[in-house]
């Protein structure tokens, strides 16, 4: 049951800070579908941090550089929309299809490029962090970890800079009625890359708490598992709003977790199912959860429509 409770919890870090960060760029009228890969270069960023820190580094050194350096990959990732779909007004979810085939293709050879610098013999893309991912955990021999508490921290703020300050309330206006925002002298164009740059930060964040879940190296090549995709079901079936996405990472974090502890629970290995069912069941449950809301759920208007300030 502690094993249960520690996965559902690192999975609803991941697809909670994930799906936060898809809400900000939906919110400023930005469809962000590259969430698979820039959750994938923000791994990149943290993990090579945490490979070239000198030993002995102090853990919250650690922690609050590898952090750093995943959301700034994830940022500088993000661009690629933000440029395409604000400034040439390109096709959103065209855009973000390619970042996320590019995303894996990119951080692949990059880390492959490192190995065999150092060691002509290695074409791995596997990047080792053993001694670094220790500073992440809260409980020796346990994954409860400090990312988890960062994770409720996001939510709060994700929370109040909606809701509760100009900047967000802004950010939501630009998404539902740019041009009516633009009329009182709002800047939807900066408001837009606001949002897409703060879904990078957030992506990126993410993309490094699931490679650092429980293991202590990572192939890039196997990507992050469709965790990008199951963050925008997330946000979703959690209408856009920080506290609905919370219960619904929830829900979708603890359906995860069965196919990593199954085996524990009698009642779960009677049934003599394929582990291959337990790992199909979250995107099973994305599937059913889309097919049901997607039809009534309150998207923000404006989203993925290119703003032209000439038009009116």
């Amino acid at each position: 049951m502690i094993l249960l409770l520690q996965y559902t919890l690192i999975f609803t870090s991941v697809l909670m800070l994930v799906a936060l960060g898809g809400c900000f760029s939906e919110h400023s009228g930005v469809v962000n579908i590259g969430l698979e890969g820039i959750m994938v270069f923000g791994a990149l960023g943290g993990a090579l941090v945490m490979r070239y820190l000198p030993t002995g580094t102090a853990p919250a050194v650690i922690f609050c550089v590898t952090a750093i350096a995943a959301m700034l990959a994830g940022i500088l990732y993000s661009l690629l929309l933000a440029v395409a779909a604000i400034n040439f007004k390109a096709d959103q979810t065209l855009v973000g299809t390619a970042m996320n085939l590019l995303g894996v293709s990119a951080a692949t050879v990059i880390v492959k490029a490192i190995n065999t610098a150092a060691d002509s013999s290695n074409v791995s893309s596997e990047i080792m962090y053993v001694e670094a991912k220790k500073a992440f955990v809260i409980v020796p021999g346990t994954e409860f970890s400090w990312f988890m508490v960062l994770a409720v921290i996001l939510l709060i703020a994700s929370y109040i800079i909606l809701y509760k300050t100009k900047f967000g309330l802004r950010l939501m206006a630009c998404g539902e009625h740019p041009q009516a925002a633009d009329s009182v002298g709002i800047n939807v164009y900066r408001m837009r890359y606001a949002g897409v740059l703060i879904s990078g930060l957030l992506g990126g964040l993410g993309g490094l708490v699931y490679i650092t879940a429980g293991v202590s190296a990572w192939k890039f090549e196997n990507g992050v598992a469709g965790f990008g995709f199951l963050a925008l079901a997330v946000m979703i079936f959690g209408a856009w709003k920080p506290q609905q996405i919370a219960l619904a990472a929830l829900l979708f974090g603890l359906f995860r977790s069965l196919s990593n502890v199954y085996t524990g629970f009698a009642f779960l290995k009677n049934l003599n199912l394929p582990s291959t069912v337990y790992n199909m069941l979250p995107y099973i449950i994305s599937l059913v959860v889309l097919a049901i809301f997607s039809k009534n759920s309150a998207a923000p208007k404006a989203e993925g429509i290119p703003y032209d300030k000439g038009m009116r």
